[in-house]
């Protein structure tokens, strides 16, 4: 038998029928929903596979409405369980009943996919239109599905005879068995209207999940996508739990009186030939100009890169890593890509726009010629196959990382070359979230919205898992409540489930021919732009290109910084033009003063470069990638460092490993190093080392890592290693496998690393002028960065109409000891100033303006755009400060009004007869009251530091300042104060949180270890002013402080301004949470 139920092997057809007359079991199970008709089916498309393949089926149908977004991920999970997979979509006309479409071959699949794209082109995002005379474009081969209402008449009847009109395809008739009472009478017209029409009766499966436990979990799903509450949801409820996947022989008892019915769904099975492997790629053509064909173009430009990278001849350890390249990549016929990705980063060089590859791409040494990527070859040792591997026969994988502010550009000139119906970005799945999952749950379970934010507010974490029972005892929530109980095991269920389909960040797909015949195309939310319906781990599995345009912040950054040294310093620079190997740049790296520099300014990374003290560029790419899972993992973080430190000698598991493990002391802590030791300690080949690395990162899902974690320790132990050694080596490669971070990537990262941290050291004013005009990027936000350029010498100046541009300048600053210019704040940061109006603003300047009313005259702006400015201070030039400008810009918008022509010999009238209004003196506002009025409308104050203001209501509750703890000795016991400007918990930390607290000029480390988050979870996670009674922790110039429990200080914002008090979260004096 061919089509999909011959996939498992020659075994695979039907079993003939036994001769007693009794019914056979059936082969073909149709018409399963999955997870991907959103809101419907209750199971995920991988599990319903699952679950008919272990029941014994040899061949599933998956049919999504009007999609195939879930298809791959079906057709990867049948072909690891070895069941055909009949490729299939529910087709859901306006005018018509459901059909589901089954494609036999190539042709009919491109069919389907243009239908389904036409309908989603004619529709709005997550709603196609489609009408039943589309089913005209579908192909002859095509296998159609008509499924039944509940109750099918006499219209039913008409609907079928229309389809038969309109289509060449071969027409089923479907039908299900619901265990309703009405199956027996349901048949029996169905067989009457396929009887009539000379079309077979179908049995279909109609599963919308793989087992009965999930019933409940459809019917919430059913709420939530009705908008209702389950106390109400009368008939959208399931009668009974029968809608999951029957084994066979089951059917076969449910089928007994209408066999003909299985054997038709068999045959249409066997038909169904077609198998998603057959979507071969076909690479553009324009990549190679001037009749060379691609190889001979890509190994043209990679040859004359070469020479333009090595002016001095190019070196024969580099010549042998391109020959060998070239070499694979000819034989894998993948030159057209490294030409695509080639030909985008010329585009984006030619028009000044920073960009850089990164990842895997930065072991080939071609990508370095090409200019894609700028890791040397010659100064590193790329694994070739961590990039490209025969074995693995899938395409390469490159990242080039744009200027975040230019990247449109980019993406631009990408659908100006090859056109909206050839470029398509992928789709990234939204998924359910503990926290989104929750608030769905209970809000279907009739829950108040106060129990409903009770609960989602105690799910803290992208990764969280729900709140656990002392989480909701501490916010007055029993977990022993029955429907409590059932709403957290639904959210468990519902986690990780598809909400709807966006697009990736940058992810493209470029094709020969036609998109919409590879998959179906969707429009995106930004006019003009295509997005296909499946992610990247879907191209993955099918051997797809994809080409990612990334961006990346601090590109812009280096960009906007670049063109300041020029401005400013007259000092024009490239990234490859920075002095290398700067030591007073090391210097500040050691000391831990990285704050905003790339990559090393988390808190983490901040605590390791005191540690490490990088002294060189190889220095920078170990501190890149050692706060990572994967050496933490395989606990080879300390090894390193103490034998950085030389504490601990320098020793090498064998020769054989010593150039492996030589320029890292020994221990391996790059993703590239732990698959060499695969290599060179267990016997591994290049491609089983990456097969090894690949087989780590789905793990958790598939669990048969287990031969390659045997052969691994045995070959190591053969060949002379301690188990210990080879133990943490595989622990290794199981945190890389997790999060992989090889030395290719660190050496790309390592580079900004180090542009960066050159700026801020010897440019100050210039890095931090810099960083302000890229926000928001980074960890920190605008109130922390105007710190740390005041720490650095630096006058930071005011918004002011008069002076500000839209952007943050710098000015001249004759009383700076060092040379360094002055950073006036721009009008980007004023809240509720749009940047049109701000542009006018500056525009319009000229030699300046007379008053409000001029500038409303000359920039042609609103009164709500002058009050925005008048909120933030910015009126300080003509001598109006906040509230006297409040009081003019509101006068100012009560005369507009009046001037208009309906109103204006009124308000002439009034004015006669009233005279001209008296002058009103305002009160001075209070210190407090600038400060958080500062906080409100920009995000920072120059005029104090709030905690400044509290340290005396503070000092006298007991409280000490920040400043305290760098003065107090190792184990010292304080209670300290302080404003909470960032929480961040890594994955990798354990349940353990980070805080930083500030009093102006100190920021201070807080650590929280596990046991406390949930006991304090309430002032962790909703104080601005956090109180913390903890102990001194000192390691060599790192500094921590141990908290032991926590307090909400919110209530002394009081002290600054009464709305400060009353309006805390308006206060905006929050922090940036890294979760």
């Amino acid at each position: 038998m061919g089509g999909a139920m011959s996939k498992k092997g020659p075994s695979s057809g039907p079993p003939s029928r036994p001769p007693s007359g009794l019914p056979s079991s059936p082969a073909a199970l149709l018409g399963c929903y999955s997870n991907f008709t959103f809101l419907t089916g209750a199971s995920h498309p991988a599990e319903m596979v699952e679950a008919a393949a272990a029941l014994g089926w040899q061949a599933v149908g998956i049919a999504d409405v009007n999609s195939l977004a879930g298809i791959v991920r079906a057709h990867a999970a049948a072909r690891d369980a070895g069941i055909g997979l009949v490729v299939g979509a529910r087709l859901r006309p306006v005018d018509g009943p459901d059909i589901i479409a089954h494609p036999t071959d190539r042709a009919g699949y491109e069919a389907l996919s243009v239908l389904l794209s036409e309908a989603n082109m004619r529709g709005s995002k997550g709603a196609p239109v489609l009408y039943l005379a589309d089913l005209a474009r579908v192909t002859s081969g095509t296998r159609l599905l008509v499924m039944p209402p509940s109750h099918p008449d006499a219209a039913h009847a008409t609907q079928l005879g229309r389809i038969r009109e309109i289509v060449t395809a071969s027409v089923f008739v479907g039908a299900a068995l619901y265990r309703d009472g009405g199956d027996e009478a349901r048949l029996a017209i169905l067989a009457e209207m396929a009887a009539s029409q000379k079309l077979p009766l179908t049995a279909v499966g109609d599963a919308l999940y793989h087992d009965p436990a999930r019933r409940p979990l459809a019917d919430v799903l059913a709420c939530i996508r009705e908008g209702q509450r389950l106390d109400n949801a009368g008939a959208l409820l399931s009668r009974n739990a029968e809608r999951q996947v029957l084994a066979p022989d089951e059917m076969a008892r449910r089928w007994r009186h209408w066999p003909d019915a299985l054997a038709n769904a068999d045959r249409l099975a066997s038909a169904c030939a077609f198998s998603m492997d057959e979507l071969s790629y076909e690479y553009p053509t324009e990549v190679a100009p001037g009749g060379r064909d691609a190889m001979d173009e890509l190994t043209y430009q990679t040859w004359n890169g070469a020479r333009d990278r090595y002016p001095d001849g190019v070196p024969e350890k580099v010549e042998a890593y391109l020959q060998r390249e070239l070499q694979l990549i000819a034989k894998m016929a993948f030159a057209p890509y490294f030409l695509t990705v080639f030909d985008i980063v010329r585009f984006a060089r030619s028009r000044g726009i920073l960009c850089q590859g990164r990842g895997s791409a930065a072991n080939s040494a071609v990508c370095y010629c090409l200019g894609i990527t700028s890791v040397d070859p010659d100064r590193s040792q790329p694994l070739f196959e961590r990039f490209i591997s025969e074995a693995r026969g899938e395409p390469p994988d490159i990242d080039v990382d744009f200027e975040h502010e230019r990247r449109e550009e980019v993406i631009q000139y990408i659908y100006a070359k090859y056109g909206r119906t050839r470029a398509g970005l992928t789709a990234a799945v939204i998924t359910y979230r503990s926290r989104s999952a929750l608030r769905e749950v209970a809000k279907v379970f009739g829950l108040s919205s106060d129990v409903q934010a009770a609960l989602s507010g105690q799910s803290w974490g992208r990764e969280a898992g729900g709140p656990d029972d002392a989480a909701l005892q501490a916010v007055g929530i029993d977990p022993a409540d029955r429907r409590i109980a059932l709403v957290r095991r639904l959210v468990r269920d519902i986690s990780r489930f598809p909400r709807h389909l966006s697009q990736h960040v940058g992810g493209f797909v470029i094709t020969r021919g036609r998109l919409d015949h590879l998959c179906p195309i969707s429009p995106a939310a930004m006019e003009g732009r295509t997005v296909i319906e499946w992610d990247k781990d879907d191209l993955d599995a099918l051997g797809l290109l994809k080409v990612d345009v990334l961006a990346l912040g601090m590109l812009s950054c280096i960009r906007r910084a670049f063109g300041l040294l020029t401005q400013h310093y007259n000092r024009p620079l490239t990234l490859a033009a920075v002095p290398p190997e700067d030591a007073a740049t090391y210097d500040m790296l050691c000391e831990g003063k990285s704050v905003g520099v790339f990559q090393v300014e988390s808190r983490a990374q901040m605590a390791m470069l005191p540690r490490l003290q990088p002294r060189c560029f190889h220095d920078l790419v170990v501190q890149v990638a050692i706060v990572r899972p994967g050496p933490i993992q395989g606990d080879m973080v300390h090894p390193y460092l103490r034998r950085r430190a030389g504490l601990e000698k320098v020793t090498y598991p064998s020769e054989a490993l010593r150039n492996v493990l030589e320029r890292t002391l020994g221990v391996p802590l790059f993703q590239e190093q732990a698959m060499q030791i695969a290599i060179v300690g267990a016997g591994f080949t290049g491609s089983e080392a990456d097969q090894l690395r690949r087989a780590m990162a789905t793990f958790k899902k598939h669990g048969d890592v287990s031969k390659f974690h045997d052969k691994m320790i045995r070959g190591m132990i053969e060949r002379g290693y301690d188990a210990d050694f080879a133990e943490r080596c595989f622990r290794q490669i199981e945190g890389f496998g997790t999060y992989g971070f090889p030395e290719s990537h660190a050496a790309s990262f390592a580079l900004l690393v180090y542009v960066s941290a050159w700026i801020k050291r010897h440019y100050p004013d210039v890095f931090i002028c810099a960083l302000l005009n890229a926000q928001p990027m980074g960890f920190y936000s605008a109130s922390q960065l105007v710190a740390e350029a005041r720490r650095s010498g630096i006058c930071v100046r005011p918004t002011d109409v008069m002076h500000s541009h839209w952007d943050s300048t710098l000015e001249p600053d004759p009383d700076n000891h060092d040379a360094r210019h002055a950073l006036r704040l721009g009008l980007r940061l004023v809240k509720g100033l749009a940047e049109t109006e701000g542009t006018r603003i500056v525009a319009s300047r000229a030699d300046g303006y007379d008053g409000l009313a001029d500038i409303m005259r000359r920039a042609d702006i609103s009164a709500k755009a002058l009050e925005a400015i008048a909120r933030a201070d910015g009126f300080n030039s003509l001598g109006l400060n906040r509230r006297k400008a409040l009081w003019e810009v509101r006068a100012l918008a009560r005369q507009r009004w009046h001037e208009l022509p309906l109103f204006a010999h009124a308000t002439r009238h009034h004015h006669d007869l009233s005279g001209s209004e008296a002058a009103v003196a305002l009160p001075a506002a209070r210190p407090g009251e600038d400060v958080a009025a500062d906080y409100r409308s920009l995000g920072l104050s120059l005029k104090a530091h709030p905690m400044t203001l509290l340290a005396d209501p503070l000092a006298a509750a007991g409280w000490k300042s920040c400043a305290v703890a760098f003065d107090a000795p190792d184990g010292q016991r304080l209670r300290l104060a302080g404003l909470v400007t960032m929480r961040q918990r890594p994955g990798t930390a354990k349940g353990t949180v980070f805080l930083t607290l500030e009093d102006g000029l100190h920021s201070l480390n807080v650590i929280i270890w596990p046991k406390l988050t949930e006991t304090y979870r309430d002032a962790m996670l909703r104080s601005q002013i956090l109180g913390v009674v903890g102990r001194i922790q000192r390691e060599k110039a790192v500094l921590h402080f141990i908290a032991e429990s926590l307090f909400n200080l919110n209530g002394f914002l009081g002290h600054l301004d009464a709305e400060a008090g009353r309006n805390q979260r308006g206060t905006r004096m929050r922090s940036r949470d890294f979760r």
